[in-house]
């Protein structure tokens, strides 16, 4: 039974060519509240029929919207972002209730969203091309930059919004048409964005939405040759098949994969800030972010001080629905999130750490995991391999900078890493040793729209932010030609 406080969640449908329809199947998944369990809607799925329905719409848009001029695209880009900041605190109530995480946090999500759309539209006028000096004065050679073509873009579930926006927006700011696979766990946010752009006068085909199973929708659109550009968010087993699947087929893709970002504490850090900063950061969706500090080396000398301060930090945490206002951490997205967490603290208890604070899944209605701290965890836990992607957090010791840089990159991953540290030279150090695609130094810097978002090794490749996301978008051509 819905009761009052979700009624304002909609029932979402796919959205091709212009128009919110039903898939032809009549499939439909329900949608779950992770703070009570309870059914709250359902989203429809998408067939073969309908993903071919929003394949030939990608092309008609296509062909519109690469004629479109640069500042037309802007401008209608520039109105959606003014759609969703209206609308954000509608849309907030609605992640909260399919996601979990709090009120604030989903808002701040819907207003970073706005602020994306805002940089990519200006990015939109800003293709630039250049022309190359001859060798011969009756030779003209010129660079120009060409939106790619169609991009199937494949999103996640901990961030609805934040995730789809940097994909549509490059991609659109580029001059390409969009199918949009979201997340079937939170798909109404996803429409909310969607609905943005189309309320802000976007034209039939340039973007469709549809959802499904995600095995067999990604496989058809990947190989399908209307689609020139592939944009995957997601875990890195998942993202390797997509990759390769992509490669056998010579489409560009770029790869958002997974991470197990080191956090490092120096002997110079300031350990207050230093703890304050990185339990905001570590329990900040309920530790379910794909930058989220998830390896914690402290060096011996301000070890015991650091976990003092940090395990206190999250025992004062509140934990609960995400529409209390006295909420600061929310449920995990699934089932599936607490059960892990149940599995990696039953693992590193059982190969001799410490738990200095929480441990067990909360209440019994709804998928709730206490914020936990982990010490004197040994290398070979799992956790200390393998991403939480929750609010369990593992401390472990160091004694000097070279111990510190070997644990740093012992892991395939090198999607984000923190350090804390007064010493110029260490900061120094760090930037060229650290194997991260992001480095982030006595604050938490990442994610701004202006600047690169992206990993290296296990974590993927490409970004999805700053000027270099547009690359992946657009195909450089070279035109000589010989006047007389």
């Amino acid at each position: 039974m819905v009761t009052s406080r979700e009624q304002m969640y909609p029932d979402t449908k796919l959205f091709i060519d212009g128009s919110w329809r039903d898939g032809t199947s009549g499939k439909v998944e329900p949608i779950l509240n992770p703070a009570t369990g309870k059914l709250i809607g359902t989203v429809a799925h998408a067939s073969i029929p309908d993903l071919d329905d929003a394949l030939e719409s990608a092309v008609r848009g296509f062909e519109l919207w690469r004629r479109t001029s640069s500042f037309e695209r802007y401008k209608l880009m520039r109105g959606a972002a003014e759609k969703l900041r209206e609308r954000a605190a509608s849309i907030a109530r609605i992640m909260t209730l399919e996601q979990g995480k709090p009120l604030g946090e989903a808002k701040m999500e819907v207003l970073l969203g706005a602020d994306i759309i805002d940089w990519f539209a200006e990015e939109a006028r800003r293709s630039y091309g250049r022309t190359i000096p001859s060798r011969s004065g009756a030779v003209q050679q010129v660079v120009i930059r060409e939106p790619v073509g169609p991009v199937a873009a494949f999103t996640p579930w901990n961030f609805p919004i934040n995730q789809a926006v940097r994909k549509i927006s490059a991609a659109m700011a580029a001059g390409c048409s969009v199918i949009l696979k979201g997340p079937e766990e939170t798909p109404a946010s996803c429409a909310a964005l969607v609905n943005a752009y189309v309320d802000a006068g976007l034209p039939s085909g340039v973007l469709n939405l549809v959802f499904g199973v995600p095995s067999d929708i990604s496989e058809y659109l990947i190989a399908h040759p209307v689609i020139r550009k592939i944009s995957f968010t997601g875990s890195t087993p998942v993202g390797k098949r997509l990759a390769a699947l992509a490669g056998s087929h010579m489409k560009r893709v770029t790869m958002e994969l997974g991470g197990h970002a080191p956090a490092l504490v120096f002997e110079d850090a300031d350990v207050k800030q230093a703890a304050k900063l990185l339990s905001a950061a570590k329990f900040r969706n309920a530790g379910q972010v794909c930058v989220s500090p998830t390896r914690f080396m402290v060096h011996e000398r301000v070890y015991d001080d650091f976990v003092e301060q940090f395990t206190a930090a999250a025992k004062a945490l509140v934990v609960g629905d995400g529409l209390d206002e006295a909420t600061q951490m929310g449920p995990l997205a699934n089932l599936r999130r607490v059960e892990a967490m149940d599995a990696l603290v039953s693992d590193a208890v059982q190969r001799g750490a410490r738990i200095r604070t929480g441990g067990r899944r909360l209440r019994n209605d709804g998928f709730f995991f206490q914020p936990t701290v982990l010490t004197d965890v040994p290398l070979d836990s799992r956790i200390m391999n393998e991403e939480p992607f929750g609010p369990v957090v593992p401390i472990a010791s160091f004694s000097t900078f070279e111990d510190a840089m070997v644990e740093a990159n012992r892991l395939p991953y090198g999607l984000a890493a923190y350090a804390y540290t007064k010493s110029a030279a260490t900061i120094g150090a760090l930037g060229s040793i650290v194997e991260s695609g992001m480095v982030s130094i006595n604050h938490q810097g990442l994610a701004l729209p202006e600047t690169p978002f992206g990993g290296i090794k296990d974590s993927g490749y490409g970004s999805e932010g700053g000027t270099e996301a547009m690359d992946a978008y657009l195909n450089t051509k070279f035109l000589t030609q010989m006047h007389g």
